[in-house]
């Protein structure tokens, strides 16, 4: 008989990344992920360049001079911040360490699609709680308390729908829960917001107590997601548990040099959060104009409502397809009359936007066959 897993584990469905290539076509637009349309800072590049000579050096397991580096860029006290590759591999430690057979973890109906995962594979029964306009409903979370409860995870601005909850209203949902209930923020995309500090989520941290935590990443606006790199900001107790639990080296040197440099590039960064803001604001006009509404506009993304414009979803895929246009379908997070669209170059958005309005039209398939 061979070796079997714990119970639960095979009943966990695997994550499945946005697609990179597609057969047939010399020049692909990958806007299925959501990664930085301007790439990494050329100061990032040069330091992970700088670092060839060195990879057979382990990094430095605590990233101290990241840590430094993060904190000085958001005001941050350095000891409360832990690195992790990616900001996933953090999220999976919090739920490893505070969740865990007889738990039961709290996440919203279209949360990352991590979450849930992340929950299940600690051990942690999952709740799930209705959203309200495809954004995370306070009440409906609270509703879900039980005295089975240790962990609620909440992505805000959130992805795949790209809503976001008010400070306020997480306030309020930090001041219903429980003290011993473990609140961890994934602000993922916080970079893109008008306070890319995410003040207020820092400041629950701070006030709190020992229950909130801050998670985010370099993957997004600092173009850095294959070097996978991100860290958590937290109070003391939890990140003692965090470096007792992770993995000694979870931070490659190369990483740490690069995002220590994309820290120090400020323009590159602001370039980049305007970029995002103007092209954003662009591709909700181009679809607007044929009917497409988009349902959120916090991150680096937009969710188009295929559905409510009366049009097939996967009818419209297959025409961006058809084009080498990658994006990504909807249908595993419960929404399958929608498409999330990565905001790219102006280029990559203008051949969006033609695909869109020929498949609107009707001419996609005249097109596909020239």
């Amino acid at each position: 008989m061979p070796p079997v897993p714990r119970p639960g584990i095979l009943e966990i469905a695997a994550y499945v990344g946005g697609e990179a290539k597609l057969g047939g076509h010399n020049r692909v637009i990958k806007l299925s992920s959501n990664e930085g349309a301007l790439g990494p800072s050329p100061l990032a590049v040069a330091a992970y360049e700088a670092e060839k000579g060195e990879i057979h050096r382990y990094p430095d397991g605590g990233a101290a001079e990241l840590r430094a580096a993060i904190g000085a860029a958001w005001g941050l006290d350095p000891e409360r911040i832990v690195c992790g590759a990616g900001s996933d591999d953090l999220l999976c430690l919090l739920a490893q360490a505070y969740g865990g057979p007889g738990t039961e973890t709290i996440v919203t109906e279209h949360a990352f699609a991590m979450h849930p995962i992340y929950a299940r594979y600690a051990g942690s029964t999952v709740v799930t709680a209705a959203e309200r306009g495809l954004t995370a409903d306070v009440d409906a979370m609270l509703a879900c308390v039980s005295p089975r409860t240790t962990l609620v995870l909440l992505a805000n601005p959130n992805n795949p729908t790209g809503t976001m909850l008010p400070w306020e209203e997480v306030r309020r949902l930090r001041r219903g829960l429980p003290e011993h209930v473990l609140l961890v923020l994934d602000a993922a995309y916080a970079e893109y917001l008008d306070d890319p500090r995410c003040s207020a989520a820092i400041e629950l941290v701070d006030e709190a107590g020992a229950n909130t935590v801050m998670t985010r990443t370099f993957s997004k606006i600092y173009g850095l997601g294959g070097l996978r790199l991100g860290w958590a900001y937290a109070p003391a107790a939890i990140v003692d548990v965090l470096n007792r639990i992770r993995s000694p080296f979870n931070a490659s040197r190369p990483a740490q040099a690069a995002a220590i440099a994309a820290l120090a590039d400020v323009r590159h960064v602001e370039a980049s959060r305007a970029h995002n803001a103007r092209w954003r604001r662009w591709l909700v006009e181009a679809l607007a104009a044929h009917g497409i509404p988009v349902h959120g506009t916090e991150g680096n993304f937009v969710l188009a409502d295929f559905a409510a414009a009366g049009r097939d979803a996967a009818a419209a895929d297959a025409a961006l397809r058809a084009r080498g246009i990658i994006v990504r379908p909807m249908g595993g997070y419960g929404l399958p009359g929608c498409l999330r669209i990565t905001i790219g170059t102006g280029e990559e958005m203008a051949a969006v936007a033609e695909a869109v309005a020929a498949f609107m039209s009707g001419t996609a398939g005249e097109r596909a066959r020239a």
